[in-house]
């Protein structure tokens, strides 16, 4: 991860969390209802660049890519799968944050940039873990 990878991690999690606030919305009034080509254009090309970064054990679901705009998904389907990434995007962002002692959390970046975040939501392994494992 540069701190390029951080700007285009942030950028594309809050607009998979925006838009699936934004298709939940239309969701509950009717699940069912195929989502439309315009929105959908632009959830696939936010889907793209969270594809770019979600790789191996972080990609939701390895046979799903983007949606077929020629099929049209409906508004639930396409809120099922909006949770599964930003699920994905948060045990990213866990796996790839360290804790400096009286600093706060860091992005674990290779051009050693310092860029704070907020802690992990989820259980992390210790260093000595980690190490152990490789």
């Amino acid at each position: 991860m540069t701190a390029n990878d951080v700007d285009s991690f942030e950028r594309a999690g809050a607009q998979i969390h925006q838009l699936h606030i934004e298709i939940s919305l239309l969701s509950k009034s009717k699940p069912d209802n195929p989502i439309n080509k315009f929105k959908l254009t632009f959830i696939n090309e936010v889907l793209g660049a969270a594809n770019v970064l979600l790789v191996g054990e972080f990609k939701p679901f390895s046979e799903f890519d983007l949606f077929d705009s020629d099929e049209l998904p409906s508004n639930s389907d396409v809120v099922m799968i909006l949770s599964q990434y930003i699920d994905a995007f948060e045990a990213f962002r866990c796996a790839h944050i360290y804790e400096v002692k009286y600093d706060g959390w860091h992005w674990a970046t290779s051009d050693k940039s310092s860029i704070k975040t907020r802690p992990p939501t989820r259980y992390r392994k210790n260093e000595n873990e980690k190490k152990a494992n490789r």
